[in-house]
């Protein structure tokens, strides 16, 4: 099975260097008509690499912080290619601190960059690809949000909020045709500078992740999905919900609750739940009723 993308139009986020580049070249190659977005000048020489490879490309300076600016890059968009397919969510900051010595601003900048960033670009778009009935999207999650990274509180945060807005606009967009994923990359890109050597930053390449994120913007694309991706490996990510303990006493104690907490810690049989309510009929099934 070979991935076309022939008149399918792609935007991506943060796209001047790294992975968003990587993502943006390798949309082009399989066909799509890409905008790249980012803040200065290497966003030019995206274009002009995919446009001298033959693609077709356009520019977007500025911020995804901005609503009014994506407002008109999504207006541009359709202006001149008169849909938008694929929405790839990976404009990011660090800004590493221990929580102690992190300031609030530093905590809203990049909750607003990475979260509230593929939020306004999101909802740019979301109208266009339920009316067009079709629409791929991924947000750029991390193993920092998933599992925690010391002296990144603000940046897991946003990352995993990221999950929980792919996994709600997953279900409402399901009977539109819109899919929405999550990749979360291990790539040597200028945020990884200095946290790995320079042997293993080799091995991570940015292009090498890509290869997720094209499958999640595929015409068979999954959807509500968590990819790990980085030096060639692939991995899935689950939110998962133990069978747990009830307490046929009531009220329930903390301290019973301690007493059990390796049998409700114990993960045979643990399971993905579809949509939130699905904790809640679990729960009242232990407690006899069937809902």
């Amino acid at each position: 099975m070979v991935i076309d993308l022939t008149n399918r139009v792609a935007i991506v986020t943060g796209a001047g260097a790294g992975l968003g580049r990587a993502h943006a070249l390798l949309l082009a190659q399989h066909g799509a008509r890409v905008v790249v977005n980012d803040l200065g000048d290497a966003a030019v020489s995206v274009v002009h690499e995919i446009n001298a490879a033959g693609g077709q490309a356009r520019v977007a300076l500025g911020s995804v912080t901005d609503a009014n600016f994506v407002q008109q890059m999504v207006d541009s968009t359709m202006d001149a290619w008169g849909r938008i397919d694929i929405l790839v969510n990976n404009a990011g900051i660090l800004r590493d601190k221990t929580f102690v010595k992190m300031a609030i601003d530093d905590f809203r900048l990049v909750i607003d960059v990475h979260l509230m960033g593929a939020v306004n670009c999101t909802k740019a778009v979301w109208e266009i690809m339920r009316t067009q009935n079709y629409g791929r999207i991924v947000m750029t999650t991390s193993s920092s949000g998933l599992y925690g990274n010391f002296g990144q509180a603000n940046y897991a945060a946003a990352k995993m909020a990221l999950v929980g807005l792919m996994q709600t606009l997953a279900i409402e967009g399901m009977k539109y045709d819109i899919r929405v994923n999550c990749v979360a990359p291990t790539a040597a890109t200028q945020m990884m500078e200095g946290i790995l050597p320079a042997e293993q930053l080799a091995m991570l390449r940015p292009d090498l992740v890509s290869h997720a994120m094209l499958a999640l913007v595929s015409q068979d694309a999954p959807t509500r999905a968590i990819i790990c991706a980085g030096a060639g490996s692939f991995e899935m990510a689950n939110i998962t919900l133990t069978q747990g303990i009830h307490f046929s006493q009531q009220p329930p104690s903390a301290e019973g609750l301690l007493e059990q907490w390796v049998e409700l810690a114990d993960r045979r049989g643990e399971f993905v739940p579809q949509k939130g309510f699905e904790q809640s009929r679990h729960e009242l099934k232990k407690a006899g009723f069937f809902v």
